[in-house]
């Protein structure tokens, strides 16, 4: 399997080196040459293997050039840090699944990849000798679990950005509790969109990302979106086996698209078991008018009860935009220069008709997050997160006869004062919160320039 980028700009490349490279040299995303199809018979042969196992047999059709006994430990490693025996549960509540996407260190679905690729780093790393620098930015779980991905580990720092004051109290302090000396958290005055623009802007000069030895563990990392096709397909097994049925719907909550680009890998890899994807935004709904509007432009930041979402620039957005304009990397390059200078994409009635083929999407209100934890609750004793909950609300919207599996991407004890508003109780806490609030914090306050995160990176980088 070789990669390449949406660009076009740089040659063809290996597993090993698309994961250390991150983002692609000529400022495009890194994909794979082709998607693997799943014949049948090997998609049988699949039904009845664990999580892991699940895994392994995904991540070897495009990982080929690490040895399998060795991708193998990789990943049972990393899901052996997860409390249930399943890794990614899916549970019936009422007329929806809800496949459990928390049940890792971080209680985030982040955790799922992050996991992995902690690993994955650690061992090409010391595999060619190698040191990195991990620069990424936040909008609440990312962080966290790419700090518990890595923490401690040899040869590796990370540098995490996050919007100071604008992800849950809870989220902040997973990171900022974090003191091993490899991780450096950096809060920034500004939104979300703000840090990832300062990470782009850092990798895209490439002396600094070349001299700092800069790796990417954002979404942006081709494996970030591998692993996390994993358990689309493991909760199709899952419910199609229960319901007696071929085909499923996902809704999945989402405003930087990485996570339902995944689920969009998974649709091409396996075929027509997944009939739409729904796609799931809060107020920041600039997904949502591209997906029904064919309307891909910028309007400002909301800050919601639902902060991992509160984006307006979708960094995976890119890798879509390659298939939906048949992976013609020039076509893709001149609407990346478009949006950078205008900040506004327009798609014709055709193509916005090709995007419906495989998605439907709808905007919830916070007036209707809460109103969905509340009656949830209500129906069936089960706590919504608010991610969870926008995501429910928006598959509710678009259900049919087929079978609906809702991702649940954080615990609701991450989003306490969410929940209390909408339930008047508080979530459950587990023990992997307990006693957050007392332990010592360390973390840099920093404005929203390039200028000053670069040199905070480079007087702390290994070199």
């Amino acid at each position: 399997m070789r990669y390449i980028s949406t660009r076009g700009g740089i040659n063809p490349i290996s597993f090993k080196e698309t994961v250390l490279m991150g983002l692609a040299e000529d400022g495009g995303l890194i994909l794979p040459e082709s998607i693997p199809v799943v014949e049948e018979k090997k998609l049988k042969s699949w039904r009845g293997l664990s999580y892991p196992e699940l895994a392994l047999e995904v991540l070897s059709l495009f990982a080929d050039d690490l040895p399998r006994s060795h991708l193998k430990e990789l990943i049972f490693k990393a899901y052996a840090s997860f409390d249930h025996p399943d890794i990614c549960p899916v549970v019936k509540k009422g007329p929806v699944w809800i496949l459990e996407l928390f049940h890792g260190p971080t209680l985030a679905f982040k955790d799922v990849a992050l996991q992995f690729l902690g690993n994955l780093f650690e061992y090409l790393l010391r595999e060619q000798g190698l040191k990195m620098n991990i620069l990424g930015a936040t909008s609440g779980d990312t962080g966290s679990a790419a700090i518990y991905g890595v923490k401690g580990r040899q040869n590796i720092n990370i540098f995490i950005l996050h919007p100071h004051g604008r992800v849950s109290p809870v989220q902040a302090l997973q990171m900022t509790t974090v003191t091993d000396p490899n991780v450096f958290n950096l809060a920034v005055k500004g939104t979300f969109d703000d840090c990832q623009a300062i990470v782009k802007e850092i990798f895209g000069d490439l002396t600094f990302k070349r001299k700092y030895h800069l790796g990417a563990i954002n979404s942006i990392n081709w494996a970030r979106v591998l692993a996390q096709v994993v358990y689309y397909i493991w909760a199709y097994f899952r419910v199609t086996e229960a319901e007696g049925i071929e085909y499923v719907r996902f809704s999945v909550p989402t405003g930087n698209f990485g996570d339902i680009f995944a689920g969009y890998i998974a649709k091409k890899m396996i075929g027509k078991g997944i009939e739409h994807l729904i796609l799931a935004t809060n107020e920041n709904d600039i997904l949502t008018r591209f997906v029904n509007q064919g309307d891909y432009s910028l309007g400002q930041v909301k800050s919601t009860i639902s902060p991992s979402m509160d984006i307006q620039i979708a960094s995976n957005f890119e890798r879509y935009l390659y298939y939906l304009y048949d992976e013609d990397p020039m076509r893709v390059k001149e609407a990346m220069v478009q949006f950078a200078r205008k900040g506004k994409l327009s798609f014709e009635k055709a193509e916005t008709q090709k995007v419906q083929e495989d998605f439907y999407s709808r905007s919830v209100s916070q007036e209707e997050t809460l109103a969905t934890i509340k009656q949830f609750y209500a129906e069936t004793g089960y706590i919504l997160d608010p991610h969870t909950a926008v995501g429910v609300r928006a598959g509710l919207a678009f259900r049919n006869h087929l079978p609906m599996i809702c991702l649940a991407t954080a615990h609701p004890a991450k989003f306490p004062e969410a929940v209390k508003k909408a339930l008047g109780i508080d979530p459950p806490r587990p023990a992997a919160l307990a006693e957050l609030e007392n332990r010592p914090q360390r973390f840099e306050l920093l404005p929203a320039e390039v200028k000053p995160v670069k040199d905070f990176v480079a007087q702390h980088a290994l070199t």
